[in-house]
């Protein structure tokens, strides 16, 4: 949870002062499943049309709109940013899946259902609310169609001398 947490609420260029290694986790052995939302693909942002870049800084997270009224002071690390903590912390990263294209269709249902809602939702939490929230998830949406978003599962283990013990391919685990 603490690195979940981390991925999504602090900025990159203080990883290391926020959660020092080893205050990540507070376990001395076993797995770790982290969850959390990274910053894309850095190199395909790199080359964005004048458009893109307006979204990417004022609804993606990446300026004014997130940086207001979703996540302050937040900032989205990379995944191989995260994992570098995590491995100071003394875990192996066993696996990396990318949910990009699940996460962008999950958005898609979510506003549909805030939609299919909105007399309810604008009642219990006002229609400032239920504005923010819509467009939040649907740039989010095409954050993560695009690329410019990741949401990742990492695998990490904290070795029991020398063995993780884990099953040797996906397969197994799902055995």
């Amino acid at each position: 949870m603490a690195n979940s947490l981390l991925r999504g609420l602090t900025s990159s260029d203080r990883l290391d002062q926020n959660c020092p290694p080893n205050q990540v986790i507070m376990f001395t052995k076993g797995v770790f499943l982290n969850h959390g939302i990274s910053q894309g693909n850095v190199h395909a942002m790199q080359h964005k049309s004048f458009a893109t870049r307006l979204v990417d800084r004022h609804i993606m997270g990446m300026g004014l709109f997130s940086d207001r009224y979703i996540f302050p002071d937040g900032e989205l690390a990379p995944v191989s940013e995260v994992n570098l903590l995590t491995e100071a912390a003394g875990f192996e990263v066993r696996d990396v899946d990318n949910w990009r294209e699940h996460y962008a269709l999950t958005l898609r249902h979510w506003v549909n259902r805030l939609e299919t809602n909105r007399a309810e939702t604008v009642c219990l939490n006002g229609e400032a609310i239920y504005r923010t929230w819509r467009l939040y998830m649907a740039g989010s949406a095409e954050g993560f169609d695009s690329g410019r978003l990741n949401v990742n599962q990492t695998l990490l283990a904290k070795l029991d001398e020398s063995h993780s013990k884990l099953p040797l391919s996906r397969a197994d685990w799902y055995a």
